[in-house]
């Protein structure tokens, strides 16, 4: 059970440090970076990267928790600097590339797959909520039709980009403009 005892600042640089290696490492396509070799890039023993992760699939995970993360806090960001369109233009091609870093941490996602991490099911929950806010600006400044969910167009993003074609990422930034297109079509400001 994790302690309620704010972590110390060597323990959190110590953290901060693996996770960084980790995605370094799952990021560049070494998905079957060993542990071993991911506490040495950190610079710590193999010993602390236990103490923060009691298994490899836990720290794959708290990886891709922080890629999520980063990615669902940009429509406030977004938002706060470009008209609600533009902002959803914006996060839709920040989707794709997601799902390219997505790829690229591919295998080390499917060690967390087997077990019963819900990390995936979060993963989607939070960027449909993102999308949710995005299009809900968008209604009500009359520049995105009503009546689309983030989940549902999330869901047509997810089948855009698990393309395993080459050239996928350019074909779906092409459909994804597609969408964009299609989602302002019908809006308020139209009629």
């Amino acid at each position: 059970m994790p302690s309620s005892r704010p972590m110390r600042a060597d323990a959190r640089r110590n953290r901060e440090a693996l996770l960084a290696a980790a995605r370094v490492a799952f990021l560049t396509g070494d998905a079957d970076a060993h542990v071993e070799e991911i506490a040495r890039r950190a610079k710590v023993a193999v010993g602390t990267l236990y103490r923060h992760f009691a298994t490899r699939e836990a720290l794959v995970a708290e990886v891709y928790r922080q890629e999520v993360t980063e990615l669902c806090a940009a429509p406030a960001q977004l938002l706060a600097q470009h008209a609600p369109d533009e902002a959803l233009r914006r996060f839709l091609l920040l989707l794709v590339e997601h799902s390219a870093v997505g790829k690229g941490m591919g295998e080390a996602l499917e060690s967390i797959m087997a077990t019963d991490s819900a990390v995936f099911d979060d993963a989607r929950t939070e960027m449909a909520q993102a999308l949710d806010e995005l299009l809900a600006a968008g209604v009500e400044a009359g520049v995105v039709r009503d009546g689309v969910s983030g989940r549902v167009l999330l869901r047509a993003l997810g089948g855009i980009c698990h393309m395993r074609t080459q050239g996928w990422q350019n074909d779906a930034v092409r459909i994804t403009a597609i969408f964009y297109d299609g989602l302002r079509y019908g809006a308020a400001s139209h009629d």
